[in-house]
């Protein structure tokens, strides 16, 4: 494993993703501040948790179809990275992002 180039990515991921967290966390004292009606308040977190709920749930069927893409190609014995390697994963991702889209349908969801 090369830790020369995986350290700063992580690193570089956790500082934005930190820096999401302040940023969203001052943008909510703000609207409190405000003196925003409760309703709109208790409004906008709903909608927060409703859309951290879907992207968990879109990120949980995508990676399971990609393993499943990964089990496809483990199956054929593919061993190199090849067109058809590629468009497997390609379709299995895709694949995830559609059953999501259909699930978030289905059930009311934006």
């Amino acid at each position: 494993m090369n830790f020369d180039i995986l350290l700063p990515i992580t690193l570089i991921v956790g500082i934005v993703y930190s820096i999401r967290g302040v940023l969203d966390a001052m943008l909510r004292r703000h609207i409190v501040a405000a003196g925003t009606s409760a309703e709109v308040v208790a409004s906008l977190l709903r909608d927060e948790q409703r859309r951290r709920h879907l992207s968990a749930l879109r990120w949980g069927i995508v990676w399971l179809s990609v393993a499943l893409g990964f089990g496809v190609v483990a199956w054929l014995g593919w061993k190199e990275i090849s067109p058809g390697l590629i468009a497997v994963l390609a379709a299995a991702t895709g694949g995830g992002n559609m059953i999501f889209f259909w699930v978030s349908q289905r059930y009311g969801a934006d």
